[in-house]
C-alpha cells in the first residue's frame, strides 16, 4: 500500500478506475501498460486505485539504472517492512525482482494479487535501452505464473508507444491490457471553477481538461486574472510547460515547434507548412504523421472524401498548445520583461475569433462523446468544405442513413441571425455528397445564446446555447454520481 497522501481532490476516472480493477479482480497474471502525456493525472489515478489493493509504487528518475535499482529497491523494502532488503546491493533488475518475489512477506496474507508500479518507466527506457528486453525476461520467467499485478506507466507518449507497445518492442504481446489516460471531459471542468458557463468554455479554450492545469486556476480569481497570473507570467507554470513538453516528447523539439506555430499561424496543408517552416516537405510530412499519432493535431479530409484524399488539413488539437502558440509563444519578449499585463490588454479585445475556432473544437469532442445527438451512431464525424464552402461539422450515421450538418458561433444570435445560419447550412447542404436522394438531413447550430430556440425547434431545427450546455453539463454529472 502507498503511503503517499496525495491531498488532490479525485475528479471522474470512474472508467480507468473500473478498468483497473477488472482487471485487478481477474484469475490471471496481469501487465498493464498506463501511459498519457504530462499532468494529465496518471500518477493520481493509479495511488487512487494502489489505495484498495497490497502493492506498492515507484517512481523511476532520469539518473540511470544503478540509481533506480538501488531506489526500488528502497521502496520495495518499505513494503516488506524489511530494513535489510534496501540494504543489498543487486546488480540487475532480474537479481531484486527475484528477491522480491521470494521474500515470505510479498505476497498479501489475504491471498489478493499484490501490485507493482513503475510510475515514468519511460525514464529507465531513456538511460537504458536495454530495459525492455530485461523486463521482458522478467515477465516471461518471473512473473507471468505469479499472482501479480504489474503496471508500468509513463509519460512520454511516443517511447511508450514505439518501446513498450510497439511491434517492434521486446514486449510486444506481453501485456494483458492498456489505456491511454486522457483530459478530463468538459463538463468535469465545473468541479474546479465555480464560473459562468462562458467563462468555463474560455478556460476548457485555454488550458483544456489536464487536472494540473485545471488546479493551477485560482477559483476565487476571475478567468482573465488567472490567465494573467498563471500564464502570461515570467516565471508561472503554464509560461514555459508546453516547451517543456515538447522537449520531453522530441529530441528535435525545435522543428516540432516551428511546425506547430505554422499551424497556428494558419499554414495549414503542408505545402504551406513547408514554406513557412523551410523545412524539407518530407521532413514536415514525417513531422506530422508522428504529432498526429500522438493526438496533438488532427490531419483532416472533408468528412464525405475518399481514403486517398490528398489536400489534407492540418490543426491543433489540444487547447493549451493552441493558446501557447496564439499567444504566449509571439509575446514571448514582453513577458520576459515582465509587461504581462501590456500582452493581456493587447490581446483580449482581439481572442473573439480565437475562442471561436476552440468552441468548434469543443462542439466537435461533445459530439464525438456522445454528449449531444444521441439519436445518430456515427461512422464519420468531422468538418466538411468543398472550394470556398464550409459547414464547421459534419456527422454521417450510415446505419440510420441520417446527416448533421453543423455551424458553431462563439456570439449570442437573434432568431432572424440564427435562422439565416440555418438557412445558409440548408443551401450548401446540396454540395454535401453522400446519400443525396435518401438521406435525412439535421440540421443544427450552437452558439452563445440563442433567441427564439423553442420556435426553432418546433421547425425541426437542432439549437444550442451556453444555457443548453450548462443543463447538459449538470444533468451528465448527477447521472456519473449516481452509478
Amino acid at each position: 500500500m502507498s503511503q503517499l497522501n496525495i491531498g488532490q481532490k479525485f475528479v471522474d476516472r470512474d472508467n480507468e478506475l473500473e478498468f483497473l480493477n477488472g482487471h485487478y479482480n481477474s484469475e490471471i497474471p496481469e501487465f498493464i501498460i498506463i501511459y498519457g502525456r504530462r499532468r494529465v493525472g496518471k500518477t493520481t489515478l493509479i495511488f487512487r486505485f494502489l489505495q484498495d489493493h497490497p502493492g506498492f509504487y515507484f517512481m523511476a528518475s532520469e539518473e540511470g539504472r544503478e540509481a533506480n535499482i538501488r531506489d526500488f529497491a528502497d521502496v520495495a523494502g518499505n513494503y516488506l517492512n524489511d530494513p535489510d532488503f534496501k540494504r543489498i546491493n543487486f546488480p540487475d533488475w532480474d537479481s531484486v525482482f527475484k528477491s522480491l518475489l521470494n521474500h515470505r512477506n510479498f505476497y498479501p496474507e489475504t491471498g489478493e494479487k499484490a501490485v507493482i508500479i513503475i510510475d515514468e518507466f519511460s525514464y529507465l527506457i531513456s538511460k537504458d535501452s536495454g530495459v525492455p528486453s530485461a523486463f521482458q525476461k522478467i515477465w516471461d520467467l518471473l512473473l507471468k505464473n505469479e499472482n501479480i499485478m504489474l503496471i508500468l506507466s509513463g509519460s512520454s507518449v511516443s517511447t511508450m508507444e514505439t518501446e513498450v507497445l510497439g511491434y517492434k518492442s521486446p514486449l510486444y504481446g506481453r501485456r494483458t491490457g492498456q489505456w491511454q489516460v486522457e483530459p478530463l471531459f468538459y463538463p468535469y471542468i465545473r468541479e474546479f471553477l465555480p464560473y459562468r458557463e462562458e467563462e468555463l468554455v474560455m478556460v476548457w479554450s485555454v488550458i483544456g481538461g489536464v487536472p494540473a492545469y485545471l488546479r493551477l486556476f485560482d477559483p476565487k480569481a476571475g478567468f482573465w486574472d488567472n490567465v494573467l497570473l498563471q500564464m502570461i507570467n515570467k516565471g508561472s507554470y503554464l509560461y514555459l510547460e508546453a516547451e517543456i513538453l515538447l522537449h520531453y516528447e522530441f529530441r528535435e523539439a525545435g522543428n516540432y515547434i516551428s511546425i506547430l506555430r505554422a499551424l497556428s499561424s494558419g499554414f495549414t496543408n503542408l505545402s504551406s507548412v513547408c514554406q513557412a517552416t523551410g523545412l524539407d516537405k518530407s521532413m514536415v510530412s514525417k513531422y506530422l504523421s508522428v504529432l498526429t499519432n500522438l493526438h496533438l493535431i488532427l490531419d483532416e479530409a472533408p468528412v464525405t472524401a475518399h481514403a486517398g484524399y490528398r489536400r489534407r488539413h492540418y490543426r491543433i488539437l489540444d487547447p493549451y498548445l493552441n493558446f501557447w502558440f496564439a499567444v504566449i509563444y509571439p509575446h514571448r519578449m514582453e513577458i520576459e520583461t515582465k509587461r504581462g499585463s501590456d500582452v493581456l490588454l493587447s490581446v483580449k479585445s482581439r481572442m473573439s475569433p480565437y475562442f471561436g475556432k476552440m468552441f468548434e473544437n469543443l462542439c466537435m469532442d461533445l459530439i464525438r462523446g456522445g454528449f449531444f445527438f444521441g439519436d445518430f451512431s456515427f461512422s464519420r464525424l468531422g468538418r466538411w468544405w468543398f472550394k470556398e464552402d464550409e459547414i464547421d461539422i459534419a456527422g454521417l450515421d450510415e446505419a440510420s442513413g441520417k446527416i448533421l450538418l453543423c455551424e458553431c458561433k462563439w456570439m449570442s444570435l437573434s432568431e432572424k441571425k440564427a435562422r439565416g445560419i440555418l438557412k445558409a447550412i440548408e443551401e450548401k447542404s446540396a454540395l454535401v455528397e453522400w446519400r443525396n436522394s435518401e438521406r435525412e438531413e439535421v440540421f443544427a447550430l450552437f452558439a452563445k445564446e440563442i433567441s427564439g430556440k423553442e420556435k426553432l425547434r418546433d421547425e425541426g431545427y437542432r439549437v444550442f446555447d451556453l444555457k443548453d450546455l450548462r443543463e447538459e453539463s449538470e444533468r451528465f454529472l448527477i447521472m456519473k454520481s449516481q452509478d
